[in-house]
């Protein structure tokens, strides 16, 4: 089953290549949306794909790459809508 992931990552998750690795782990699973840097310092993402892919990704957030400390992941689920066919940064 599809679906689609809301998450706000808080923590220390800028500045440290949070959004790349994302990218790369977003590319790598075959989940599909965006991630950009928020103004208070947190991180946000739009997750689509494969429920299973989609936690993955989740889960991933949960730790970041390694210069990232990760304090605290907001997940909003919602019904998949099919609205991306590739994952990106946005700005």
């Amino acid at each position: 089953m599809k679906i689609r992931a809301i998450v706000t990552i808080k923590g220390l998750v800028q500045g440290v290549a949070f959004r790349h690795h994302t990218v790369q782990q977003a590319q790598r699973l075959g989940v599909s949306g965006w991630v950009k840097n928020l103004a208070g310092g947190d991180v946000q993402g739009c997750f689509e794909g494969e429920e299973e892919a989609v936690d993955a990704l989740v889960a991933w957030c949960h730790h970041g790459p390694s210069r990232a400390r990760v304090d605290r992941v907001i997940l909003e689920r919602e019904h998949y809508r099919g609205e991306f066919d590739d994952f990106d940064v946005r700005y």
